[in-house]
């Protein structure tokens, strides 16, 4: 403590960190050329909270059963298209996911935007796969109009852009991925979109390359409650605080993936003038 500290008049309410020297200054230098992502053009949302699980997150075959049972094919086209792939955080991966074959029953409680809630008559094969599960869905907290729609979601449109997913609890440092398939995401994880839908998908895979970054995961480290000693909360509250280079570009074309880390990092460490004994401590961490 007495090595390291330094005066501090605790007259704002920001939080506050005790570092070393080197620490000090490469957050001096990311703060200095970045803006808090919550100052960007952007919307951060948790995924969807069902409130009973088993009654509303299938597997392919059970999805096909509930298929199977249409009556007539205009019932197996609504029906599908209500049904949609969902992941959870153990799903998503750095820069990808893998998708377990498990899907959302979307029986959304509709929006203020003018989206209908879904009427459970329209869908009888999936009422009579709810009804199996009357008295737990009946009961839950988190439901909509009926026990057979799930909770509100304003955001609900926002599952359907292109969007950055990530897990709100991880072992393995910073693990974010681009989705563009309209995957929805379970409320363990997060989806980051932007505002303005035409914002180049650029622009987003660039950002996805700086959130997978070492210095995203070096200033989240100091501003976040830790899971323990190997885990970090990747929450809200914290990802929206860690500052971004503006004017932030990379050399890669297309989609990042794992491989195209260290040269981001690199060309991240350059940008933000980190020495060379800045640089080697940022790769020291996990």
């Amino acid at each position: 403590m007495q090595t390291h500290a330094v005066p501090s008049s605790f007259s704002s309410s920001e939080s506050w960190s005790i570092l070393s020297d080197i620490e000090r200054s490469i957050k001096a230098k990311i703060e200095a050329l970045g803006t808090p992502l919550k100052d960007w053009d952007i919307q951060i949302n948790y995924g969807i909270k069902t409130g009973f699980n088993d009654a509303f997150i299938i597997d392919s075959t059970k999805r096909n059963k509930i298929l199977d049972a249409c009556q007539s094919e205009d019932e197996r086209l609504r029906t599908a298209d209500i049904i949609r792939p969902i992941l959870r955080g153990r799903d998503i991966k750095r820069y990808g996911y893998s998708w377990s074959g498990l899907w959302l029953i979307n029986t959304h409680n509709g929006t203020r935007e003018g989206l209908e809630r879904i009427h459970i008559e329209d869908y009888p094969s999936v009422k009579e796969h709810l009804d199996n599960y009357w008295i737990s869905i009946e009961k839950r907290a988190d439901k909509g109009d009926t026990p057979y729609n799930l909770r509100n979601c304003e955001y609900l449109d926002e599952f359907s852009k292109p969007k950055i997913v990530w897990a709100e609890l991880s072992r393995t440092g910073n693990s974010f991925a681009y989705s563009e398939d309209g995957a929805m995401v379970l409320n363990t994880c997060y989806i980051l979109s932007f505002n303005d839908n035409d914002r180049h998908e650029r622009e987003l895979n660039t950002l996805l390359g700086f959130l997978n970054s070492k210095i995203a995961l070096f200033y989240l480290d100091i501003i976040s409650s830790k899971l323990d000693e190997t885990g970090w909360r990747w929450l809200k509250q914290f990802v929206e605080q860690i500052p971004v280079p503006v004017q932030m570009a990379f050399k890669e074309e297309g989609q990042f993936t794992n491989k195209d880390s260290a040269s981001i990092n690199a060309q991240l460490y350059q940008q933000l003038g980190l020495s060379p004994a800045e640089a080697e401590y940022l790769e020291g961490l996990i």
